[in-house]
């Protein structure tokens, strides 16, 4: 019997392709599929495998939750930020194309009934991992690619990216030994592509831990000059405000589902809950203020017509002392939180609306616990 020491993890064996179509053409160049978040690791993972000859092309899961894209083309504070989605604007530095697809119904049950559980926050790190992998697995055998690349560095996250739950994502997606780690493949157990000499071992890397120091030095002799945050970041189930708000959601609602709408809305404003049965979500600039006039039919809405302020919407079921609340902190927040009156126009689903003055509440007497 063979015994692999503790460090080194028995290599997975791959079953047989499926596509009878997947056998590359003899002399023909292999094909990659690459993982492409917009981060640095993705970025430089195809960029290691294309200087091998291999011919990649990138694949990006939208899933809702991503943070580039939304809040920074909404928000005033963002607007030094390049709008991009950072997933093609890597693609295009690389010269390869990109395929994006929406995931989001099916990535409903990765959040709500994850088998490996959460992170620090509502994170379901290693589940995620495994769905993406084993869509892009799903994807390499119904176009005829051989083996798929991931920016994932060993020992950089501590769900998903740990020598134990790195052959979890392998044999749970299916991708088995067709899964290549570019960035840290030194560090781990051969792969198909190495064995069978399509990529070169050699010059593969053996990137560990949670500096970014290295990708940064690669980038550098790359002349990748700009690039989108080294850390990669780009869930919002990672933040921990985000997910107490969805947390908040799933308790009030006493259900863990969700609609698309549902966490685009968890993306902007304040979210205030100064009663079980309501929240109330204010916008913070013009930006956001746009954005939320896009859903005002959906809700019960307040803006202030005597002073310029932000847009709220009441999210639940809301009385007349409920509003005339939800009147006095929307008051709160806009250019006339000083004055002693404010006048507001409510509106109810039906486009029904009415005038309410009230006094603004003060910033103390807004209890901590109402901010979400």
């Amino acid at each position: 019997m063979t015994v692999f020491p503790m460090s080194s993890p028995p290599p997975l064996a791959v079953p047989p392709i499926v596509n009878p179509h997947q056998a590359a053409t003899v002399g023909a160049p292999r094909k990659a599929v690459a993982l492409i978040s917009g981060g640095l690791d993705s970025m430089l993972a195809a960029r290691l495998i294309l200087d091998q000859g291999i011919h990649v092309e990138g694949i990006n899961f939208y899933t809702g939750f991503c943070v580039e894209g939304h809040t920074h083309a909404i928000r005033h504070h963002e607007r030094a930020k390049p709008k991009r989605n950072n997933a093609l604007w890597t693609a295009e530095q690389l010269g390869i194309k990109l395929h994006i697809i929406d995931v989001i119904e099916e990535y409903k049950d990765v959040v709500i009934n994850p088998k490996h559980g959460y992170g620090a926050n509502l994170n379901p790190c290693l589940d995620c991992k495994g769905f993406m992998v084993r869509k892009a697995r799903e994807w390499m055998e119904q176009h005829g690619f051989d083996f798929i690349i991931t920016g994932e560095v060993l020992g950089q996250r501590p769900m998903s990216q740990r020598r134990d739950t790195m052959p979890v994502v392998a044999r749970e997606s299916g991708a088995f030994d067709r899964l290549l780690r570019p960035l840290c493949a030194r560090l781990l157990p051969e792969t198909l592509p190495e064995r069978e000499g399509w990529v070169d071992r050699h010059k593969l890397l053996e990137f560990n831990g949670r500096s970014r120091k290295p990708q940064m030095a690669l980038a550098e002799k790359y002349g990748f000059q700009e690039y989108a945050q080294p850390a990669g970041g780009c869930c919002f189930l990672t933040n921990q405000q985000y997910s107490h708000k969805l947390a908040d959601m799933w308790a009030t609602r006493g259900s863990k589902q969700y609609e698309f709408d549902d966490i685009m809305l968890l993306k902007v404003g304040r979210h205030l809950r100064p009663r079980p049965h309501f929240k109330l979500i204010v916008a913070r600039d013009d930006g956001e203020n746009n954005f939320l006039d896009g859903y005002r039919k959906r809700f019960i809405h307040l803006h202030a017509t005597s002073h310029e302020g932000p847009l709220a919407l009441i999210d639940g079921t809301a009385n007349d002392e409920d509003i005339e609340l939800a009147a006095r902190l929307t008051a709160r927040f806009g250019k006339g939180r000083e004055a002693e009156t404010v006048i507001l126009t409510v509106t109810d689903t039906a486009g029904n609306s009415r005038e309410l003055k009230v006094a603004p509440m003060p910033a103390n007497n807004i209890p901590p616990e109402w901010y979400l």
